[in-house]
């Protein structure tokens, strides 16, 4: 099987899509689906892209796809502090901003925290201080014992939906970054519960603050690292903390 036979195969178990439903989205068939896989055929650069697209494989893993077929990559991947997303990020920026008093952080795909703002602090006070030393990571700062974890009333239940998320977002994209993260996140102590649906939202109880979180991407992003940003927000889910937090008051 050749290398880009075998992650178009992986790309293809990851969607649990049969060789006949992949041709019938994509219009290529099955034989010649077959042949790519066992490295009998060679694709073409454009038979690659609307594979990709049908798998909804994500921008990073799309260029690796077309390198393993000995094409160029199809999207750039710019610095995070470089001039090509300067302006996009200024916008971000801004975003987070406006959220404020609310807490709202931007996160990369490993959520690592790329900025955040004032509201956050709130959340991270009393946070050890090498979990607070740059690279941040979010959710292990949520997580860890000597971070965010003993404040959280409900940790039980937001130490859960993190780690499904993070099965999730595993799963998605394939990356192995995440894999040991979840693997790491799921040592630390705070039991666990079934993911049911008890209500609309599982909410963050923090402090005697009740929040909810809204995650926000870019719809249209070109550049890999564009497309692999994302601002978590978060609400309050009562009167009383919007109370505290000096809103409607």
């Amino acid at each position: 099987m050749s290398d880009v036979g075998r992650l178009l195969r992986g790309w293809r178990d990851a969607r649990r899509m049969s060789q006949l439903d992949l041709s019938g989205r994509s219009g290529v068939s099955t034989r010649h689906l077959s042949f790519v896989e066992t490295g009998r055929s060679q694709p073409t650069r454009g038979m690659l892209m609307r594979l990709a697209e049908e798998l909804d494989v994500p921008l990073r893993a799309r260029n690796e796809l077309l390198l393993a077929g000995g094409f160029a990559p199809a999207h750039p991947e710019s610095e995070l502090d470089g001039p090509p997303l300067a302006d996009v990020l200024t916008a971000l920026r801004n975003v987070l901003a406006g959220h404020s008093p609310y807490p709202a952080v931007l996160v990369d795909r490993h959520w690592t925290m790329v900025d955040a703002n004032d509201g956050v602090a709130r959340l991270t006070a009393g946070c050890a201080a090498e979990l607070l030393a740059p690279p941040v990571n979010v959710l292990r700062l949520a997580l860890h014992p000597a971070g965010m974890a003993p404040r959280i009333g409900n940790l039980a239940e937001w130490r859960t939906h993190i780690l499904h998320r993070l099965d999730r977002q595993a799963a998605a994209t394939a990356d192995p970054v995440l894999r040991e993260l979840r693997a790491e996140l799921a040592g630390y102590p705070g039991g666990a519960v079934p993911e049911r649906p008890d209500g609309l939202v599982v909410p963050l109880r923090f402090d005697g603050l009740n929040f909810f979180s809204i995650t926000s991407v870019l719809g249209t992003p070109r550049d890999v690292t564009l497309s692999e940003l994302a601002i978590e927000a978060f609400l309050p889910a009562d009167a009383a903390t919007a109370a505290a937090l000096g809103i409607g008051t």
